[in-house]
């Protein structure tokens, strides 16, 4: 079986490190991590940026924001490296971070280096040599709702993380927020897109509490046991953990979960193998995690619109990106139709009344 997670590659042009000044620095902060410095990156994500340092025989793993950042805010690798120091003394998935540099001399923006968990990443095609039936499917299916389930359940007191969102207020500053990044990031008229964001703004639950979530908790931020694809090895990509509703959460996971009677169009656009026969459905995974955190979830159609309203926009803000000129990656081309596609799928899980 292939290992998806360790298929490195050469460090893409302009994304560089400065080798020897890196050394130094390991030298100084780690000298136990001795040896010529070799530099690969993990070719996968669009957002912050993902290296692997080799010295001898011992491996770190370097994170830094992508080149050409004017927002420190949102790729704060302090906060990233905070968020995993305390998740990782009572959350086991959680990779444990080493050192957090704030220099920006070393390598021209902070960073923070951290352990390598090694296992199988799942994304939209199985790797080479892995097949998952249907008995598989469904445990690999169960294990990552109850997980998520698990860091719900955290007491953010206890964790050291009081402090790192404001829960109270959290679903309706995320409705609005992600309404008006989709206004800022609008090239065209998508009728559906609108109406959505109106849906979600005149029908807001209650609130069901505060916990740690993940915000991005899906197959392809899972590092899973390659022996057994049911043991979740490592959770990845942290950047936007904070304290909120954790229904949220779920609400983005659902909207991420493709099952094999959606429409064809839905289906090729599947960031991971959620359609595999023996998958949980999302009924099923709403069930089950009502069950594994004990939490209900009144409002399930909300939550799923949400989720759906909410990868449509940050695929619009993409797109909007390549309109504006600010890319030429032919990828984004059309993506335009992506969102419309999501679109279509909350107006008519909307209208069904069901996910």
């Amino acid at each position: 079986m292939s290992d998806d997670f360790n298929v490195t590659a050469s460090v893409r042009p302009g994304e560089a490190l400065p080798v020897e000044r890196l050394a130094q620095y390991l030298a100084e902060q780690l000298p136990e991590f001795a040896g010529p410095l070799t530099v690969e990156q993990f070719p996968a994500g669009h957002s912050n940026l993902t290296y692997l340092l080799r010295a001898g025989t011992m491996e770190l793993v370097l994170r830094r924001p992508p080149f050409g950042n004017q927002v420190k805010t949102a790729h704060d690798m302090g906060r990233e490296f905070r968020v995993l120091s305390k998740l990782c003394q009572v959350y086991p998935p959680a990779p444990c971070p080493y050192v957090y540099c704030d220099d920006e001399a070393v390598i021209g923006s902070p960073f923070y280096l951290m352990e390598r968990r090694r296992g199988l990443v799942l994304r939209q095609r199985l790797p080479p040599g892995v097949t998952i039936g249907p008995d598989l499917a469904r445990r690999l299916s169960t294990a990552l709702i109850d997980n998520l389930a698990l860091l719900h359940s955290l007491d953010p007191q206890k964790a050291g993380l009081g402090d790192l969102g404001k829960p109270d207020g959290y679903v309706q500053r995320q409705v609005g927020g992600w309404s008006n990044r989709y206004a800022q990031a609008r090239t065209h008229d998508v009728p559906a897109m609108e109406q959505i964001a109106r849906w979600l703004n005149e029908h807001l639950p209650p609130e069901s509490g505060g916990a740690v979530i993940h915000n991005d908790y899906k197959y392809d931020n899972l590092v899973l046991a390659p022996e057994d694809l049911s043991r979740i090895v490592a959770v990845l990509d942290w950047e936007m953990a904070t304290l909120g509703d954790p229904l949220m959460d779920l609400g983005t996971t659902l909207g991420y979960w493709v099952e094999a009677g959606d429409p064809e169009e839905l289906r090729q656009a599947a960031m991971g193998p959620t359609a595999i026969p023996g998958s949980l459905t999302r009924g099923e995974l709403v069930e089950r995690y009502v069950a594994q955190s004990g939490r209900p979830v009144p409002s399930a159609v909300f939550y799923y619109c949400f989720g759906l309203f909410k990868i449509a926009v940050i695929v619009q803000q993409i797109y909007a990106r390549f309109v504006r000129g600010h890319t030429q990656d032919p990828r984004f081309a059309r993506l335009d139709q992506l969102v419309a596609v999501l679109a279509r799928q909350a107006d008519s899980a909307l209208l069904a009344d069901r996910i």
